[in-house]
């Protein structure tokens, strides 16, 4: 008898050892993996995408450890398994639904398009959800009227959501941030200049795209607002590359500005009628605080060290804009 009790006991423990190595057993990947489960999985799905995610083994492992206490319905989400995690913790993380939130960056943004697809590429709602979303709350504010303002209407940042998060949700959180920035002292300083939020936003887009040279965004902010203050058109090329829709143009020519579009500033007066990217904070901040200057004029320098020539009468201009012409030239850019 004694035999037969030490024996159990032997197996017992032996049994014990091996569940206790596979409720420890790590996830050895070298890096973190997103288990997601969407909205009305069933169980079986639930298997299917452990095992996806995590590997066969050691997602059939989890997905066992988390029937025991788990449901479709409550783990509704993303979670990020890192590397080492043991099959019970995941189990249990997932089983109670506690979800790692998602970063969406939001930068180098020029469409709606874009802003769509930068978004739903990191969430469960469709691009559709996120369209209609978009359209209702972020353009719907009585300073963001129409679809062209979206770029004035949504600020760069980089910003957390969880994956299962609406689409109506996700636009409220980019609505307060946006809000929480235009407060009273930057509307007062708009207001001083002249300028409405998208007005600010479409000056700052604008001078985002001429020069990637922060300490000369200033200059060429109160540029383009002296020339909106004399009613000379804009002439910036930037808002004619818009227009044209193709982005990795290197040179405006003739024929663009011929294009018939109230994004071209070489053949419509004033602003354009939104931002050309959504612009960044600081830049914003730039046109707001913009010391006075006289210039109305700007050319890309002939170095090409991404700097501009600027010049408060046209004759200057005409001298700098062929010095880089024939710079252009001398390097074979059309």
């Amino acid at each position: 008898m004694k035999r037969i009790i030490v024996i159990v006991l032997a197996v017992a423990s032996v049994l014990g050892i091996v569940c206790l190595t596979l409720l420890m057993r790590a996830f050895d990947k070298e890096v973190a993996v997103r288990l997601n489960i969407p909205r009305g999985a069933t169980a079986a799905s639930v298997c299917d995408s452990m095992k996806h995610s995590l590997g066969e083994s050691y997602g059939n492992l989890v997905y066992n450890l988390w029937k025991l206490a788990g449901s479709p319905s409550s783990s509704h989400g993303s979670y990020l398994i890192e590397p080492g995690t043991t099959a019970l913790s995941a189990a249990r993380t997932v089983a109670a639904g506690r979800q790692t939130p998602v970063k969406v960056t939001i930068n180098n943004v020029r469409t709606l398009k874009d802003l769509v697809k930068r978004i739903a590429a990191k969430l469960e709602a469709s691009p559709a959800e996120i369209d209609e979303a978009l359209s209702d709350k972020l353009v719907g504010h009585p300073q963001f009227k129409g679809k062209e303002t979206f770029p004035a209407a949504v600020l760069p940042d980089t910003y957390e959501f969880y994956w299962n998060d609406s689409a109506a949700h996700v636009v409220d959180k980019l609505v307060a941030e946006r809000d929480k920035f235009w407060n009273r002292s930057r509307l007062d300083k708009a207001a001083k200049l002249g300028l409405t939020p998208v007005q600010v936003a479409t000056i700052a887009s604008i001078v985002e795209e001429e020069s990637n040279k922060k300490d000369e965004r200033p200059i060429i902010a109160r540029l383009y607002m002296n020339r909106v203050d004399k009613g000379m058109k804009l002439q910036a090329d930037p808002t004619v590359k818009f227009a044209t829709g193709n982005f990795s143009l290197r040179r405006i020519t003739g024929k663009h500005l011929k294009i018939d579009s109230p994004y071209n500033t070489y053949k419509n007066t004033g602003l354009p009628p939104g931002p050309i990217r959504v612009p960044q904070k600081e830049t914003i901040d730039a046109v707001l605080n913009a010391p006075p200057n006289s210039y109305l004029y700007m050319c890309a320098k002939e170095d090409f060290s991404g700097y501009h020539n600027f010049a408060s009468d046209y004759k200057t201009h005409q001298a700098n804009a062929r010095r880089y012409q024939a710079a252009l030239n001398r390097r074979g850019i059309r």
